[in-house]
This record gives structure tokens, sequence and C-alpha cells, in this order.
């Protein structure tokens, strides 16, 4: 099974603190929709971007896609 990461970018001199904040929101949608989802997080890209993830099974991937709107996606790979 294809493993897909949804990417959220965000960008300013408060980057890393929105996506990491992003993280958080991506946490409850998954508790509150009850995903099989384990892996998320944030990173810095750099000191004016940042990005906030999840992934997911690509079986599973559209609802999600549809529902939050990530900005890109690309396929994860360990």
């Amino acid at each position: 099974m294809r493993k897909l990461k949804l990417i959220w970018d965000f960008r300013g001199p408060a980057a890393l603190q929105t996506a990491r904040h992003h993280e958080i929101h991506l946490k409850e949608y998954i508790n509150i929709q009850k995903l099989n989802v384990t892996t998320t997080g944030f990173e810095a890209i750099n000191d004016m971007h940042a990005i906030a993830f999840l992934v997911i099974d690509e079986n599973n991937m559209k609802p999600v896609r549809d529902a939050l709107k990530p900005h890109r996606g690309q396929v994860y790979n360990n």
C-alpha cells in the first residue's frame, strides 16, 4: 500500500509556530474522524518557511484531502 504525505506550507517569521499549531489541529481531526493515521509532524524548511504534514494510505486520501485542503502532497518514503 502506497502512503502519501499531505503537506501544508506556512511562510513568514511565525511559520514554524504556525506549523506546530496546525499539527495540533491535524491530530484533533484524526481523533474526531477515527482515522488510522499515526504519522504527523512539522518541520522548518528555513527561517521563513515551515510545513505541517500527515501521512495517509493512498486509498484513504481523497476524503481527507477534500476536507482539509492541503497545499500539496507527495509519495511518502520512510
